[in-house]
């Protein structure tokens, strides 16, 4: 009973994410719930909502209602549901574990945001969806800033060539300006990382993961009372109306375990430390722009 009443804390913050998933407004989805959208803010703020509730909300949006009570697998076909699910679980999360996409979002400049603020509005005709985008990157930074859980990242090299290539942003259509701008704030990304790597600050690590051909991006996020999982296609960087993947969400044991064997065996073999920093400087020297 315990472990049902931890979950049923949690529908609260999975009612958002997964209204954001739909599309849908607040007033719609209160309305075919059967209650009023006061009572469905309430809910997405954590209070405890009524079983058949669980139910009709498991029926409208097509997940099982185990999925709601966080007993199953929460998938999202849109970064911005992904996004506003990953940045709850980081807000209770004391260690984060992750095969990152170039870089740790977590931990880019202001110049990365600025930049990707810029492409993403050019790019976007909802305003209201790159507000709500933007909105829950920045949080999910602050979150960050504030609590300062432990963060290792894994880096793919191929991945980092790529990024110094193209820029941030890459699959956005953009200017021939813009995009060598995106190649120049790349480049400083990864100067960035390398300065972190040298400072070595607490409870930050990063390496490089060498001839590992397309590693699948993922996130390990112990908390206190558990780890979760997520498997994510979508980089910080791609448009917000994107659908091309789906990326998932779970506390299986025996998907946070199996994914878990994987990574501690990548970062057994990463390359960390000095010869990371030789390399990353390796790769800068190649990709500079003339």
């Amino acid at each position: 009973m315990a472990a049902v009443t931890m979950r049923l804390s949690e529908i609260g913050q999975q009612l958002r994410a997964f209204r954001l998933e739909s599309g849908m407004r607040a007033d719609e989805i209160a309305a075919r719930l059967g209650v009023s959208r006061a009572a469905l803010y309430r809910y997405e703020k954590g209070e405890v909502i009524k079983l058949d509730t669980v139910q009709r909300l498991a029926e409208l949006l097509r997940v099982s209602p185990l999925t709601l009570l966080g007993i199953g697998v929460e998938y999202y076909s849109r970064p911005l549901s992904f996004f506003e699910r990953a940045r709850q679980v980081e807000e209770e999360a004391d260690q984060i574990l992750q095969i990152a996409d170039p870089v740790a979002y977590l931990v880019t400049s202001q110049e990365y945001d600025r930049l990707l603020s810029r492409v993403i509005t050019d790019h976007t005709d909802d305003l209201q969806l790159v507000e709500q985008h933007l909105a829950i990157l920045t949080a999910r930074k602050e979150s960050y800033r504030v609590r300062r859980p432990t963060m290792i990242t894994m880096l793919n090299e191929l991945t980092i060539e790529r990024f110094l290539t193209r820029g941030v942003a890459e699959s956005i259509p953009m200017s021939d300006d813009l995009r060598n701008e995106s190649r120049i704030i790349a480049a400083q990304e990864i100067e960035n990382i390398i300065g972190m790597i040298e400072a070595e600050p607490i409870g930050l690590q990063f390496s490089l993961l060498s001839d590992v051909d397309n590693p699948t991006n993922c996130m390990l996020m112990r908390g206190r009372e558990r780890m979760m999982l997520a498997i994510n296609p979508f980089r910080c960087d791609t448009s917000p109306s994107a659908a091309t993947g789906v990326s998932l969400i779970t506390s299986a044991p025996e998907a946070v375990n199996a994914h878990q064997r994987v990574i501690e065996v990548l970062w057994r073999e990463s390359i960390k430390g000095r010869d990371a920093v030789e390399r990353l400087r390796e790769l800068l020297a190649q990709h500079a722009i003339q």
